[in-house]
């Protein structure tokens, strides 16, 4: 397929969805220019939405890497002058390359896969000694996150035309392979029996578009029919799953590709992240997805647990999420305890005891970057 905005080929099947989408792409910019830090080469961790005597404002926390060479990726969507007036000066090249040069002795693999993917489809700059550190964990043996690991594969297949990432990708997808489910589930850890019992089972939302993604753009590297086919099977499992108003459901079950626990709903997994890695399966030769795209970004707008706006016109942000009124993470260890006995099993009343609503009044840059990297055109087509 040639290049073109993804907005235009989502129009073709629902053209109020494209036409929401495009709202948002009006206003991440602004949002990510608030989660920008002062020295203007990095973002924060969060922006959070917090009262006070004066009114509600922002408040800025932390930072992160990851989140830094994300928005870089999308931000480089946009126009150098954009770019710019976001970044206080700066492009999102300069962003990707101060990223890599941060995390060079980091111990986070998903920050180093990130920057190389980064560095190398902004910059078209091969971060060699980056590289060599994604080879090492992966021929270590050692334990590695399912969303690492997928990363690891997306940058070896952005990288490869600038430098050798064969040992990269080959390992990265072999890991993959080695363990999805038989429904297409992928478990949070690769190998899964490295967690605790209770929790081995269980693949998050992100623990499967990120495989998609990688896989796809694998595929279409290398050739390969057969991986295309394996993100196929996950794809079409998770949309199987998708709730009637076009919830990305939280949890699922490596095992028999059974939803484990559905909130909370995310508002990053409806813009973006199903997006992102659903179009970029269609591009490359696999299932065409669009219906659901279309449904999960609904949700956004009709979204039944709440009756707060999830986006935030004055700020220029989307609300993290909806989740359960509870107390930490209940509904997540009971339903992965109580799956990991029997797979499917419920505690009886647990949605009437912690229902869904409350919303979450916080957006990490990531997820505008992500929602402006996957809608907009730009990089490699990889179909």
């Amino acid at each position: 397929m040639t290049p073109r905005s993804r907005t235009a080929r989502q129009r073709a099947v629902d053209d109020r969805a494209a036409a929401r989408v495009t709202q948002l792409l009006e206003l991440a910019p602004r949002g990510l220019a608030a989660a920008l830090l002062p020295d203007g080469a990095g973002f924060a961790q969060t922006v959070r939405g917090v009262t006070g005597r004066d009114g509600v404002r922002l408040q800025v926390e932390g930072d992160n890497p990851r989140y830094a060479a994300m928005a870089a990726l999308g931000l480089s969507r946009l126009s150098g002058d954009r770019q710019r007036e976001v970044l206080g000066g700066r492009t999102a090249g300069e962003v990707a390359a101060a990223t890599a040069e941060q995390v060079v002795d980091s111990a986070d693999p998903g920050a180093v896969a990130l920057a190389v993917w980064a560095d190398a489809e902004i910059n078209g700059s091969f971060a060699d000694k980056l590289v060599g550190r994604l080879e090492t964990w992966l021929q270590g043996g050692q334990p590695l996150p399912t969303v690492d690991t997928s990363w690891m594969v997306t940058a070896a297949v952005v990288a490869a035309r600038l430098g050798s990432t064969d040992t990269v990708l080959e390992a990265g997808v072999a890991r993959l392979l080695a363990h999805q489910g038989g429904r297409g589930i992928f478990p949070h850890v690769l190998p899964p029996e490295s967690q605790r019992r209770w929790r081995a089972h269980v693949g998050c939302f992100a623990d499967q578009v990120y495989p998609i993604q990688a896989l796809a753009r694998a595929a279409a590297y290398s050739g390969r029919p057969d991986w295309l086919e394996v993100a196929n099977r996950t794809a079409a499992q998770i949309c199987a799953l998708q709730g009637e108003q076009g919830q990305w459901w939280w949890h699922y079950d490596a095992r028999d590709g059974s939803v484990v626990e559905g909130f909370p709903v995310y508002s990053v997994h409806q813009h973006a992240m199903g997006p992102m890695a659903l179009f970029d399966l269609f591009e490359a030769g696999g299932d065409d997805h669009r219906s659901e795209i279309a449904l999960g970004v609904s949700w956004l707008d009709t979204h039944p647990e709440s009756v707060e706006e999830l986006v935030s016109e004055r700020w220029g942000l989307v609300w993290r999420k909806d989740g359960r009124r509870e107390p930490g993470k209940a509904a997540r260890a009971v339903n992965a305890a109580t799956t990991a006995v029997r797979p499917g099993a419920r505690l009886p009343g647990l949605d009437r005891l912690l229902p869904p609503g409350r919303v979450d009044h916080e957006c990490r840059p990531y997820e505008l970057g992500w929602l402006l990297y996957a809608w907009l055109p730009g990089g490699e087509d990889h179909g």
